[in-house]
């Protein structure tokens, strides 16, 4: 299978936004934007210049399937950024996509902002994430609840030079 990230633009962003209003995504992934209107506002901002957020669309065999991105883009912060991903096509589900998409927007935010680490936040019974996220280098660093919800923090340390 061929997997590349793609740029995002106001159509991805539409498309994205209803996806991830799926009953299981919405377990696991919460969405900042409650209507699309607030979602195309974020995406408009990522465009500037000094925009503190970076994504790209994950693409498998020329299908559209998720979205990545990095936030709180700061390399004078630990971590320089925190990370987030979504393969919203349940078809494409538990086949690897992710973890090779993470790796590539990885290497990508590396070269393109100098970050040398990046956290990621994910519930403690999305297994598959935790996975996603421990097989491209994050190391599991805080347990903690929220609102009565188990979660962990994780890092990326593999960029450190």
């Amino acid at each position: 299978m061929n997997i590349c990230l793609g740029n995002r633009t106001a159509d991805t962003v539409r498309i994205y936004f209803e996806k991830a209003k799926q009953p299981e995504i919405k377990a696991v992934l919460p969405q900042k934007a409650q209507t699309v209107e607030e979602a195309l506002e974020d995406y408009r901002k990522t465009l500037l210049a000094n925009a503190k957020s970076y994504g790209k669309i994950i693409i498998a065999d020329g299908n559209y399937i998720g979205d990545i991105w990095c936030y709180c883009i700061d390399v004078n912060e630990e971590p320089n950024a925190m990370l987030s991903f979504c393969i919203f096509e349940k078809a494409y589900w538990s086949q690897g996509i992710a973890t090779e998409a993470v790796a590539l927007f990885l290497q990508e935010v590396h070269n393109k902002y100098e970050l040398n680490t990046i956290g990621a936040f994910a519930f403690a019974d999305n297994l598959a994430s935790i996975r996603v996220l421990e097989k491209n280098g994050f190391t599991v660093l805080e347990e903690f609840s929220e609102d009565g919800r188990d979660s962990k923090y994780l890092q990326y340390t593999a960029l450190r030079e």
